[in-house]
């Protein structure tokens, strides 16, 4: 390949279509301006679209200013997962405050039990890229940093779960030898479905029967457990 002389039109050019770097970033304000773009990304492709040097790029600002917030893509990846996870949080806060006033304690267990499973299904139908994205870091339960997985409510996705697991037990429709790992199991059962509605073969089906499928999963948990 035939080299570009320093001055040349071609060199210009080159340097014409150089992200122009961007002064006007306050402290952290750049770190938040590529998460923004990174979860963009994934909210359209997934966990594979997310890409630092393209995040860069739709800033405006040089690889080398980026590296000073996210080290590598792994880095921006993990960030964009732990804001899809609170984002899920968020889905599933907003199912249980809209659901009508229970009769009774125990109504009111089940119903906000049933909620997270179905805020956690309606969210992967609206927001698959994301859904994909949240669960596409391996990262410990038992990470001592959950804050940025966490939504509005302070809570993560799991940690909405096992609350509404603790409430079922404390109204007496959980048995308490029954309660230890009982997350895992719910957990399971609804990811498996939202993973089938959104990627495997009940994907063509329409909102009223993933609806309907939903409902009927979360009453088989919740009875089951």
């Amino acid at each position: 390949m035939v080299g570009v002389a320093p001055g040349s039109r071609a060199d210009a050019d080159q340097v014409d279509e150089a992200p122009t770097p961007r002064s006007t970033y306050h402290h952290g304000d750049l770190r938040h301006a590529l998460l923004d773009v990174g979860v963009q990304m994934a909210r359209i492709g997934g966990p594979s679209a997310v890409v630092l040097r393209e995040a860069t790029r739709s800033v405006g600002v040089s690889p080398n200013a980026a590296y000073r917030h996210f080290r590598d893509r792994t880095a921006l990846l993990s960030a964009v997962c732990d804001a899809a996870q609170a984002a899920l949080a968020d889905a599933i806060d907003d199912e249980q405050h809209a659901l009508p006033p229970a009769a009774d304690e125990v109504g009111r267990a089940r119903a906000r039990f049933r909620a997270v499973g179905a805020g956690y299904v309606r969210f992967a139908r609206t927001e698959p890229g994301l859904f994909r994205t949240a669960f596409s870091v391996p990262a410990d339960l038992d990470r001592r940093d959950v804050a940025a997985r966490a939504g509005a409510c302070g809570l993560t996705p799991f940690q909405l779960l096992s609350r509404s697991l603790d409430e079922l037990a404390a109204a007496g429709a959980l048995p308490a030898e029954r309660r230890e790992g009982a997350e895992f199991l719910a957990w399971s059962a609804v990811h498996g479905l939202a993973t089938l509605l959104i990627d495997g073969p009940l994907r063509a089906i329409d909102d009223a029967a993933a609806a309907s499928i939903t409902e009927r999963l979360v009453r088989m948990v919740d009875l089951g457990l």
